[in-house]
């Protein structure tokens, strides 16, 4: 396949704007009715998520190490949606519309890779769909606690209806009926407990359907789906190390699990978890990591300020405060929260010595994408 001509054409297309994302989904709706059914009623949300993810991860099959877990990954998990084996053809047929539509250089070359780059993707996602078949396509959890921690962010109590397998780090889809067919990914704040409880942290955002929803519509009471758990951050096994947590914003649910996995299964080590916030008032979850603190005399946890200068907090974005603590030379780190705060404590972190190997991080922010192909995020 000729990996550059194909992310060419696909470039073409995507400089038009909307313009391609509508064609592509009139072609799919006139051509294959049925499959209007698995998307939201208001496309507003949809834009050009699956579209753009399309191209994305077809253009990657010259990579296909890293791509196939991912596709098997992605395969198990669009079983939520209702997607059966026959309605791939019909998303790579609209797919290549598209391609050529935008292109008046298209050409029988041009499509036959395409074609080829599809049918394997295809063909990965429903091996691992079929492979998973006698797993649950979701989860009913309960709403069991909902607290409005501030005026945008709510901590909410989820207790599965069946057993939900999850690794302390990960992510999962969640939709609500308030919302029906708009899932977004959230990270439990905790490892996994005998009973199945589950904390999830929200923050509603400008323009998020599903986050302002949860937070400010879904109560005590009420059910929400779950999607299987997806990896991002875990610790492994295999490793001892000492731990550098640093969190920003809604960052601080993946780690507040790995401090959790710690005080429930060890092994025993240092953990260091620092915090970032504007202000003191955004530190929405003080207590909860006070109490933590006190209960485990292994951990340290640091809050810092970074435009709240008559806080008594430490005051300086997170990454600086974190370099005035160190050394962190031995440390295993993970690092979540907005872009350019994990950048920023990444590139220090590096530049201080700590080797890439071990530095773990994942971007929490508003159009974060989620790890599908309908460009599912977290708001």
């Amino acid at each position: 396949m000729d990996i550059p001509a194909m992310r060419a054409n696909f470039a073409k297309a995507a400089a038009t704007g909307d313009e391609a994302p509508l064609y592509f989904y009139s072609h799919l709706f006139l051509s294959h009715p049925e499959t209007r059914a698995m998307f939201p009623v208001s496309m507003a949300h949809q834009r050009d998520r699956l579209f753009s993810a399309l191209g994305e991860v077809v253009a990657r099959v010259d990579d296909l190490d890293a791509l196939v877990p991912i596709l098997q990954q992605l395969g198990r998990d669009h079983r939520k949606f209702g997607t059966l084996a026959a309605h791939y053809p019909a998303v790579g047929a609209s797919l290549l519309a598209t391609l050529e539509h935008f292109d008046d250089q298209w050409s029988p070359e041009l499509a036959k890779d395409w074609t080829e780059a599809y049918t394997l993707v295809a063909e990965v996602m429903v091996a691992a769909a079929d492979e998973a078949a006698e797993q649950p396509a979701w989860w009913d959890a309960d709403v069991v606690g909902h607290e409005v921690r501030a005026i945008d962010v709510a901590v909410l109590q989820l207790r599965p209806r069946a057993r939900y397998d999850y690794l302390a780090g990960q992510s999962l889809s969640l939709e609500t009926e308030v919302r029906p067919r708009l899932w977004r990914y959230y990270s439990p704040a905790n490892a996994p407990r005998p009973d199945g409880l589950m904390e999830i942290h929200v923050k509603a955002r400008d323009g998020g359907p599903v986050s302002s929803a949860l937070v400010r519509r879904v109560g005590v009471g009420d059910v929400v789906r779950l999607g299987p758990p997806v990896g991002h951050i875990a610790l492994h096994d295999d490793s001892d190390r000492d731990l550098l947590l640093v969190a920003g914003g809604m960052g601080l649910a993946p780690l507040k699990a790995l401090v959790d996995q710690v005080a429930r299964r060890g092994p025993a080590r240092r953990v260091d978890l620092f915090v970032g916030a504007r202000n003191e008032d955004h530190h929405y979850d003080r207590a909860a990591l006070q109490r933590l603190e006190q209960e485990n005399p292994w951990l340290t946890v640091t809050l810092a300020v970074s435009e709240d200068k008559i806080s008594s907090l430490e005051q300086g974005d997170v990454g600086d405060v974190v370099m005035r603590h160190g050394p962190w030379l031995s440390r295993e780190v993970f690092v979540a929260g907005p872009g350019p705060m994990v950048d920023d404590t990444v590139a220090r972190l590096r530049e201080h010595g700590v080797p890439p190997q071990r530095i773990h991080s994942e971007v929490f922010a508003p159009s974060r994408p989620g790890p599908s192909l309908d460009g599912e995020v977290t708001e």
